[in-house]
């Protein structure tokens, strides 16, 4: 895999990478040790194979490092998240995709 840079911009509650002077990102908003993956966001100028799932990836990785549950409420992410299931055991108990 290769680990994207991502920077947690916590004033604007989003994980960012710039790729090219353009800004990738997935916004958030956190609640009782639960990451909410909201949003994600990447410009049409990034046409890198794989960006989008490696970003996601290092984006889950920062959130596991934190010993935080993910909660993905964007499609793109619910649905990276079922093609990956090495990743299920970062959902919340009860939750499921």
């Amino acid at each position: 895999m290769n680990e994207v840079e991502i920077n947690d911009n916590s004033f604007l509650r989003q994980f960012e990478t710039k790729v090219d002077g353009h800004l990738a990102k997935i916004e958030y908003s956190s609640q009782e040790r639960k990451v909410f993956l909201t949003k994600l966001v990447i410009p049409e100028e990034i046409q890198q194979d794989m960006f989008k799932e490696n970003f996601i990836k290092s984006v889950l990785h920062h959130i596991q490092d934190q010993n935080l549950r993910v909660v993905p409420t964007s499609p793109q992410i619910a649905g990276f998240l079922r093609k990956n299931r090495q990743y299920k055991e970062m959902l919340p108990v009860g939750i499921r995709i």
